[in-house]
């Protein structure tokens, strides 16, 4: 403890960076980030722009930055994004305004480089926001990322078109709404493993990824579904397997 204490002292830790190594969290007005939870997790942390002011965003991805390097804000609306950017003059900005992330990096952050690929499925264009959440999550790991977009089973030669890229992948996210049909289908042809994400597309009864998440949760091939409209969680959880693989793969090397 002394030694951060001098640290912070003497200018060469900030009191954020000193709480984090302190507490694993960092302080703000706006809430604390829990800078650890990529060293404790393998997942890095994320910011949920929903419900939260521009200002209040944009103060969590200041510490974000100043404590791990990198700070991943998800469900950004434009004004969201602008009041990060405007925070951050000298991060490496990159928004996905279709998926509503933001990634906002110091000049000298690392991101991982993991020896695996995760290929993302969509059933429609509509699917694209959570997939693309999914995606942002997954590069940010480390993982190498193929996106195969509107493949639905309305017409099967579609998801058959793309098999080998499928089987190819280490793990496959599946994003698809109205009854959530793909992922079942794509994990009947595939000996990876599969991670449905439904989507809250559709119209009518159970349109709001009701249908969806249940045909996912009743599939008779083997698979695991996270919840509705859930790309975060998708592309993380997708991400520790990638990461075991890559691991594994160094192993053997």
């Amino acid at each position: 403890m002394r030694d951060i204490l001098e640290a912070v002292a003497d200018g060469s830790l900030s009191p954020a960076e000193a709480e984090v190594r302190l507490s694993g969290y960092a302080t703000t007005d706006a809430g604390r980030f829990d800078a650890a939870r990529e060293t404790r997790r393998g997942v890095p942390e994320a910011i949920l722009a929903e419900g939260k002011t521009p200002d209040e965003t944009a103060t969590l991805a200041v510490a974000a930055v100043e404590t791990s390097g990198r700070a991943l804000v998800t469900r950004a609306d434009t004004a969201h994004a602008e009041a990060v950017a405007d925070a951050l003059p000298d991060a490496d900005i990159d928004r996905d305004a279709r998926a509503k992330t933001v990634v906002a990096a110091a000049p000298d952050f690392e991101r991982p480089d993991l020896d695996a690929t995760v290929a993302i499925a969509t059933g429609g264009t509509s699917d694209a926001e959570a997939a693309g959440e999914a995606a942002a999550v997954l590069r940010e790991m480390g993982v190498d990322v193929e996106r195969i977009e509107d493949v639905g089973v309305a017409h099967l030669g579609r998801v058959l078109d793309n098999l080998d890229t499928l089987r190819e992948a280490d793990v496959v996210v599946v994003a698809a709404g109205r009854e959530g049909a793909l992922p079942t289908v794509v994990a009947g042809l595939v000996d990876t493993p599969v991670i449905g994400l439904p989507v809250s597309t559709g119209y009518g009864h159970g349109g709001d990824g009701e249908a969806a998440v249940l045909g996912m949760l009743q599939s008779c091939t083997v698979l695991s579904a996270v919840n509705v409209d859930a790309g975060y969680i998708a592309g993380a959880q997708a991400g520790l397997i990638a990461r075991a693989v890559s691991d594994a793969r160094d192993d053997d090397a």
